[in-house]
């Protein structure tokens, strides 16, 4: 196996994606003539969250690539699998696995409700288990197979958990997927490598979620998160595998210089994101509001 230069012709298989971080990968990949399929709920538009399947289909379409729209809840394995075997049939199979649906409720143990934890934990943990295990049939026939999770490091520093126990177990249940499958799949050559930004990404869940225009202020566009993804998802899946990637971090080592681009108000004081390590921060140039 070998890196690639662009993704023409793969096929990507999607978990969310109808808005946010999830299209804006997908769209990156359009660019290069990429078959997407966008598994996700939203058939419908939502009151505070814009964009639905279709309109992520119409936009991929667009910008280049061919697209399939399917309502998929990740956790009912049926339904995944039936998405799957509908991509399949339209595309002739799966290359690369983008776990990108993911639940956030960032409340203490108190205000955390069980049938939050349980949604969070099935989404995020379970979802991106069951995702990727569905997939990886596929995936051992692709020449260029990957998984990426959009998941954080591990790192279990207590100040990541004292204030959403619940929302940390789930995310970090997706990067012990990430820690798992790599070593398994090694001699599938199939790679799987977890994304996490350096900053908080503007979006519409980031502002609903932590606060509005001041809080986007201090963010980073999606850009540099599609960006990212597509140099991992063009890397050799035989001996890029295991990877934390922080974005920021990875495209710097990558040759990339030029980041007031990806900030949403031109050069101004950025936010760090929840569960990046401080050795990260510490060893790259630029200073962050840390959120801890």
């Amino acid at each position: 196996m070998a890196a690639i230069k662009n993704l023409k012709g793969k096929t990507i298989f999607m978990s969310g994606g109808s808005r946010g971080i999830g299209l804006a990968i997908a769209l990156r990949a359009a660019r290069d003539g990429a078959n997407v399929a966008i598994a996700a709920k939203t058939a419908e538009p939502h009151a505070k969250l814009p964009g639905t399947i279709y309109t992520a289909a119409a936009e991929i379409e667009a910008a280049g690539g061919k697209a399939l729209a399917l309502i998929c809840d990740v956790r009912n394995e049926e339904v995944v699998q039936a998405a799957i075997d509908e991509t399949v049939v339209k595309f002739g199979g799966i290359d690369i696995c983008i776990n990108n649906a993911s639940a956030v409720t960032m409340t203490n143990v108190e205000a955390t409700s069980m049938k939050r934890y349980d949604l969070m934990n099935s989404i995020n943990a379970r979802g991106t288990f069951l995702v990727s295990k569905l997939c990886l049939p596929l995936l051992k026939k692709s020449d260029h197979a990957h998984i990426i999770n959009l998941a954080p490091p591990l790192d279990m520093s207590p100040k990541w958990f004292k204030n959403h126990t619940a929302y940390t177990m789930a995310k970090y249940g997706m990067s012990m997927c990430t820690l798992g499958m790599a070593e398994e799949f090694k001699s599938y050559s199939i790679g799987v490598n977890s994304l996490w930004p350096l900053t908080p990404i503007d979006t519409a869940a980031v502002r609903n979620v932590l606060g509005g225009k001041q809080i986007a202020e201090m963010c980073r566009t999606p850009d540099i998160m599609s960006d990212t993804a597509h140099i991992m998802m063009c890397k050799d899946p035989s001996t890029f595998t295991g990877n934390f990637v922080i974005d920021e971090e990875f495209l710097r080592a990558e040759g990339v210089t030029d980041f007031a681009k990806y900030a949403h108000a031109g050069e101004g004081q950025l936010a760090g994101d929840f569960f990046v390590p401080d050795e990260v921060f510490d060893r790259l140039p630029n200073k962050y509001v840390r959120a801890y």
